[in-house]
């Protein structure tokens, strides 16, 4: 990296070809350019230094964001440096205590998911309906709902190829048979099962905003209801049967058992009813 480089417009786009180049995801792309962006706009004009750049690290913790966020801004940026050449500008991650229990309202339970797909039956809305079942039911992320297909629902099965990483997602029957009705309904004979009235398939905001609209009369706090609480569920779900972190990080298609970790953490009434069942205390 040249001494004093500023990071430009242009610089961003070729940072932004550069990981089109190393095959990154659409989505992973959007989020580092958003992260890099935000740090442009904080340097004004400036060009980068490691002072500027830790400087930017307190400025995110004086703005409140939490450990995470700020890791994977950290994270974007790093990226950044390396493509720039500049690896001594890398910063250090925040240290983060592993979490022994989730927060209550963060989680959606099992009865609040009931509700949801109740409230979307009622609605009339049954392609909501199957995508959160869909979502739950296999565990996948909603960018990977477009990989549910005719011919993977008369399989029983579905391809997932995202991020470099190939899994199979199984589907069971009681969802299998529910994907196929509804698509001799609809009349989708092949491809995507959920798609919009134009033939594509649906988007992470559609999804997003339609389940947000379930949530006043599913009596659901609105912070529990997005996409990946599904998820989520399903990992939790998942292990409370199983118990086989290992077997749960394939499916969920994560590269470490420490991502899945973070899915399988209990709530807090748990946590502390376990502790209570212990009976330690004479």
């Amino acid at each position: 990296m040249m001494k004093g480089t500023i990071i430009s417009n242009e610089v961003i786009e070729q940072f932004e070809k550069h990981l089109r180049m190393e095959e990154k995801s659409q989505n992973t792309i959007e989020k580092y350019i958003r992260d890099v962006s935000g740090f442009a706009e904080y340097l004004a004009g400036n060009s980068v230094s490691k002072e500027n750049a830790i400087a930017y690290k307190q400025h995110l913790q004086d703005k409140g964001y939490a450990v995470r966020s700020i890791n994977s801004i950290i994270a974007s940026l790093n990226a950044l440096f390396l493509f720039l050449g500049a690896a001594h500008l890398k910063l250090k991650s925040l240290k983060l205590q592993q979490q022994v229990y989730c927060p209550e309202e963060k989680e959606l339970t099992k009865a609040e998911y009931a509700r949801l797909i109740h409230a979307a039956k009622q609605k009339g809305n049954e392609r909501l309906n199957l995508v959160i079942q869909t979502i739950c039911g296999t565990g996948i992320r909603v960018s990977e709902l477009r990989f549910i297909t005719v011919e993977a629902a008369r399989k029983g099965e579905a391809v997932v190829s995202l991020k470099g990483k190939t899994r199979t997602v199984f589907i069971v029957k009681d969802l299998q048979k529910k994907l196929l009705r509804y698509c001799r309904e609809q009349k989708i004979t092949q491809g995507s099962v959920f798609i919009t009235r134009t033939g594509k398939p649906m988007s992470r905001t559609n999804i997003w905003r339609e389940m947000k609209s379930l949530c006043e009369q599913a009596d659901v706090n609105p912070n529990k209801v997005f996409p990946h609480n599904l998820r989520h569920l399903f990992a939790r779900t998942f292990y409370g049967i199983e118990k086989d972190i290992a077997k749960l990080a394939d499916i969920l298609g994560h590269s470490s058992i420490n991502t899945t970790r973070i899915y399988i953490i209990t709530t807090g009434t748990e946590h502390r009813q376990r502790m209570e069942n212990m009976r330690l205390i004479i």
